[in-house]
């Protein structure tokens, strides 16, 4: 059973930065794409970054492109989010998102549905 922790939201002003960290467990971390998907209150889950499975490839929402950074370290199982020049409608609950067991070496997913596994998710508010 794949574990994810999510870690480093918190309250930030407009303009500033975070750094959001995703400790993944339970099999083999390399080899799969990782995404991180955000929920803004009343409204839906959506995509916000990928990661392939080797690091090389990287998808954003336009919403996001040229501030957001997705990486990965496989070494230590961990893919992390750096957002830059954050602001206020950045707010919304982080997630990290793994694919089920058998997309082992698949492309990177932008759709909820090519997940199966979600961390419990952090906090980031912005305010103006």
């Amino acid at each position: 059973q794949v574990q994810l922790a999510e870690s480093g939201g918190g309250l930030v002003q407009a303009g500033g930065s975070l750094r959001l960290s995703c400790a993944a467990s339970g099999r083999t971390f390399r080899g799969y794409a990782m995404a991180w998907f955000r929920q803004a209150p009343g409204q839906d889950r959506e995509f916000v970054a990928a990661v392939s499975w080797s690091g090389g490839g990287t998808i954003y929402a336009d919403s996001v492109k040229g501030r957001f950074t997705i990486s990965r370290d496989n070494a230590e199982n961990t893919v992390y989010l750096q957002m830059n020049s954050l602001k206020p409608e950045d707010t919304a609950v982080y997630y990290c998102a793994a694919p089920p067991n058998g997309q082992k070496w698949a492309t990177m997913g932008l759709q909820i549905s090519e997940y199966d596994y979600w961390g419990q998710g952090t906090q980031v508010t912005v305010s103006a």
